[in-house]
């Protein structure tokens, strides 16, 4: 029996990110198969700003760049590319971040004597390293839309994704938005799967019996939201609006800032004797928070970037055995039976109430939706379609 395919995977998030995503996911469940997954973390996509956060980050890149890949858990490395920041706008920049590159990459290999990698990338920028290290598949994972996100350069990055759409193997898309414009054209050579779970591990708030101290301290009913607290992902105005016209709600925001972010609109919000933001807090410690929930909110913008987008905390929530209150998102319209949708603040008020006076029977841990919509299924689903993928371009 073959052993299972090495991995490089080209992440658009760094290992120790605050909010685990998609790519560590994948690479944790490669990983688990048996795959030798190389995890590279971002070669910094927009722009860094003059802010303590970005300044703090670019040291340690520099001291991680320096440093050869390096084991984060069994079958996975992570490798911190030394990349002059947001240089995909120069052609000589990019030469001279692909050349350190692919010399790093290029010693992870030999050190472990990987031939013919598959390369499984979240991002466009990696042609000409897939060309290097001769991958055997390449795979564009297109999770976001990436474009619309603050201080990207538009035009070299839908440049450099409809070149790599032109020659992956297998495009694998999480939102019908973004399934749509890949297909355009990589064809049949783009699936549609959106973002699942972990059921397992958020599957556990429901045994949870002591919550954290700081929001037990906190009057019911809660309303929460778990994740990044991003200016162009959350609507700020509508959960103000939220908090002044039922102030005998609690809501909590469990996350901090995006990098770089100092929003007007949150502070205020954050300000109101019923809004509670607790912080971020460790993947680990997150069923403990939602175990302590009544109402699950996804109170995302509508915009390009959260349309083209499938919430993880979707099916978290859902695992959790919480209801959920969301804007309307194209990305989960078809779960539409699991959920509530509010298109303003008195309709959004109004599906919370529902909720609240009539709590829908948690989802059973075994239903088929969550056995479906679970990492592990998903990543053996996505595996298959690799092995019956044909290289592109091949008879």
């Amino acid at each position: 029996m073959p052993l299972p395919a090495d991995v490089i995977l080209f992440s658009t998030a760094d290992w120790n990110s605050k909010y685990w995503t998609n790519k560590q996911h994948i690479a944790s469940q490669l990983a688990e198969r048996g795959h030798r997954v190389l995890y590279v973390e971002t070669v910094g996509l927009r722009k860094p700003g003059l802010n303590r956060t970005d300044a703090a980050r670019i040291v340690v890149r520099l001291q991680n760049g320096l440093s050869a890949a390096a084991t984060v858990r069994k079958n996975v490395w992570r490798l911190s590319p030394l990349t002059i920041p947001f240089g995909h706008r120069s052609s000589l920049i990019t030469r001279l971040n692909s050349r350190h590159l692919k010399k790093r990459i290029a010693r992870w290999m030999a050190a472990n004597g990987v031939v013919a990698p598959m390369v499984w990338t979240y991002h466009p920028y990696v042609q000409g390293v897939a060309d290097f290290v001769g991958a055997s598949k390449l795979i564009y994972h297109c999770a976001d839309n990436l474009g619309a996100i603050p201080g990207i350069d538009v035009r070299s990055f839908d440049a450099a994704e409809r070149k790599l759409l032109a020659s992956a193997d297998v495009i694998f898309t999480t939102s019908r938005t973004l399934q749509e414009r890949c297909s355009t054209i990589a064809g049949t050579r783009a699936h549609y799967f959106g973002n699942v779970a972990d059921v397992a591990h958020f599957g556990g708030a429901r045994r949870v019996r002591e919550l954290p101290p700081e929001l037990g301290r906190i009057p019911r009913p809660r309303l929460g939201y778990l994740g990044a607290l991003s200016d162009f992902k959350l609507d700020f105005n509508l959960l103000e609006s939220i908090a002044e016209r039922r102030p005998d709600w609690q809501l909590v925001l469990i996350g901090d800032e995006r990098e770089g972010q100092a929003d007007a609109n949150l502070a205020r919000l954050a300000a109101r004797d019923n809004v509670h933001v607790l912080g971020w807090r460790p993947y680990i410690q997150l069923p403990n928070y939602m175990a302590g929930l009544d109402v699950g909110l996804l109170p995302q913008l509508i915009n390009d970037y959260t349309q083209a987008m499938f919430p993880m905390k979707f099916f978290e929530y859902i695992a959790a055995g919480l209801p959920v209150v969301s804007t309307p998102l194209d990305a989960i319209k078809e779960f539409s039976p699991l959920y509530r949708v509010g298109v303003d603040a008195t309709s959004f008020i109004g599906e919370i109430e529902a909720n609240l006076e009539s709590p829908p029977d948690p989802m059973p841990l075994d239903h088929p939706i969550l056995l479906k919509n679970c990492w592990a299924t998903r990543l053996d689903s996505m595996l298959e379609v690799i092995r019956c993928a044909r290289r592109h371009g091949e008879p």
